[in-house]
Formats: structure tokens, C-alpha cells, sequence
């Protein structure tokens, strides 16, 4: 416990989504920073100490939430020597990130192991409403768990749904988020391209998909936000859009179910990779669809 009565709380990846998390969590709770890139951890400085590992981490809070990129960077910050489930003080771990099923359910039983109760609750909203404290958690796990870190999760979500105790509830939650969400921006793209092609303006394309059916989280925020100006800077990674995409397409396959679409959707990501760059923003997913029609998704000059 801390000096104020409260759990002393460690927050490990503060990157675009994670800082925008861990400096909601300051206002509220003593907070304890880690992360490998010293930039990262700059902003931090004067606001909240910080350690250098992760099993320092685990050795100073109660309670650690993550929000790391990829499976490899949870395996090695939770289950590798050295990592958080070496240390001696955590008692309850908090999984944000997106990881599917399968690692949920083996760092849950590691961590179990050792005395540790793990909550999954990924985040759905981006680094744009990270930055609001606007984000949608779904979270799976011990409802005493759940209980227990609900208010810390406040805020930086304005909603908050509890799925139930089995662990990877939420994971498989998060990944029809994610497959419904990188299917409507690529859809949307390909759509508004063929739009400008015969000299729609895109604008006004957007205005009537909003006032319409049509609309969905493409419509609303990342074509008008990240497209029609051209700085495709909305926070998602291609290779993070397609990393989601296949670990829901193998999941599935394991269930013995076949997700056509889903796997349509992924190759339009992984040819995005190919002309993009892993590390480009999700939203340059329209560029190839431009080059191949010959125009630009652009909003009109004043």
C-alpha cells in the first residue's frame, strides 16, 4: 500500500496509447512507470518514478497494468526470467493489450502459479481517445478483480463492460472489435475511392455516409480526421491492423469455423504492408486503392 491507504500501482509500456493511460491513472493513483525507451519514460519525469525492469516493477506495486505491442514483448516482460512474474510484491496483473486467447490463458495459469490474479481487459479506441480518457474496455476474469481495479480503469475509459470470470473472454471480444473496425475503414477507402474517381467530392461523400447507413468509425474519424487532410497519423500500425486480423482468422480455424471476409479484410492490410511499410499508419490502407484509380481521397481547398 502506498503512503495515501492506496495500492501502489505499476504501469509497464507507455507508448501512444499507454502514456495517454498512465497520466489519467497519475491524477488519481500513485503510479510507478516502466518502460525500455528512455523517451517514453522522459514524459514521466518529475510526475512519477520509474524503474528500469520489469521485475523491479513487480517488486515496488500491487497491482500492474501493461500495455505492450505484441505477443513477444508480453511473453518476455511476464514470463521470461526476469520478468514480472519473478517479482515478489504483484499480486494482481492487468492485461490491456491485444494478444488472443491462447497467451491470456498461459499467463493466467503462470501467474496463478505464484499467488498472482490476472484481469483481461483490452482497450478499444485508439491513441485519439486515449488521449481523451475516452477509450471502451471489455474486460474478463475474477469479478473481485474486476472490482477492485474498475476505478483505476475509469480513467482512462468511459466505458467499461465485464464479460465474465473465464480468462480470454475479452480477448476474443477485442478481436471482433478490431476485425469489424479494419473491415469498415477498408470498405470505406476502397468505396470513396471509386467515389472521387467519377468526381464525387469526398466531403460531401462523407456527409451523406454519416447522415446515413453507411456510417461507421472509418466515416466518423479516420478519414476526415487522417485521410482527407493526408497526414495519416490516426496511431494504428499496419502490422498491428494484421497481427489482430490473423490471430482472429486462427482462432477461428481452431474452432473449425471459416472467416471468409475476415481473411479478405487481411490480405487488403498485408498489400498495404507491402507497398507501406509494416510500421505505417493503418490509414494509409487507401493508398494503394489511389494509386491503382488514379486519384487521391482529398479533402476539397477552401
Amino acid at each position: 500500500m502506498s503512503d495515501q491507504g492506496l495500492p501502489s500501482v505499476g504501469f509497464i509500456g507507455v507508448g501512444a496509447i499507454g502514456r495517454p493511460m498512465a497520466e489519467r491513472m497519475l491524477r488519481h493513483f500513485p503510479l510507478t512507470i516502466c518502460d525500455s525507451d528512455v523517451a517514453a519514460r522522459s514524459h514521466f519525469v518529475g510526475k512519477a518514478p520509474f524503474v528500469s525492469s520489469a521485475r523491479e516493477l513487480a517488486e515496488v506495486a500491487d497491482i500492474v497494468f501493461a500495455c505492450l505491442p505484441s505477443l513477444e514483448s508480453y511473453r518476455a516482460v511476464v514470463l521470461a526470467p526476469g520478468g514480472l512474474s519473478a517479482g515478489g510484491r504483484m499480486r494482481f496483473f492487468i492485461h490491456v493489450g491485444t494478444t488472443g486467447t491462447e497467451l491470456v490463458r498461459d499467463i493466467d495459469a503462470a501467474l496463478v502459479d505464484r499467488g498472482v490474479g490476472m484481469l483481461d481487459a483490452p482497450v478499444s479506441g485508439g491513441a485519439p481517445r486515449a488521449r481523451l480518457g475516452d477509450l471502451m474496455v471489455m474486460a474478463s476474469g475474477r469479478r473481485d478483480i474486476f472490482e477492485l481495479v474498475e476505478p483505476m480503469i475509469r480513467c482512462y475509459a468511459s466505458s467499461v463492460i465485464y464479460l465474465g470470470a473465464a480468462p480470454g473472454l475479452a480477448q476474443t471480444m477485442k478481436l471482433i472489435n478490431n476485425v469489424l473496425s479494419a473491415a469498415n475503414l477498408a470498405v470505406a477507402a476502397e468505396v470513396l475511392t471509386f467515389g472521387a474517381k467519377v468526381g464525387l467530392d469526398p466531403a460531401q461523400m462523407l456527409e451523406v455516409l454519416n447522415g446515413g447507413t453507411g456510417q461507421n468509425s472509418a466515416t466518423l474519424t479516420k478519414i476526415p480526421h487522417h485521410i482527407l487532410p493526408r497526414t495519416f497519423d490516426y496511431g494504428g500500425r499496419l502490422q498491428i491492423v494484421v497481427k489482430d486480423l490473423a490471430m482472429c482468422v486462427s482462432e477461428a480455424d481452431r474452432m473449425g469455423l471459416h472467416l471468409p471476409f475476415s481473411e479478405l479484410v487481411a490480405a487488403t492490410y498485408r498489400a498495404a504492408i507491402a507497398q507501406e511499410g509494416p510500421n505505417a499508419d493503418m490509414t494509409t490502407v487507401i493508398r494503394q486503392m489511389e494509386r491503382a484509380a488514379g486519384v487521391e481521397v482529398v479533402a476539397a481547398a477552401p
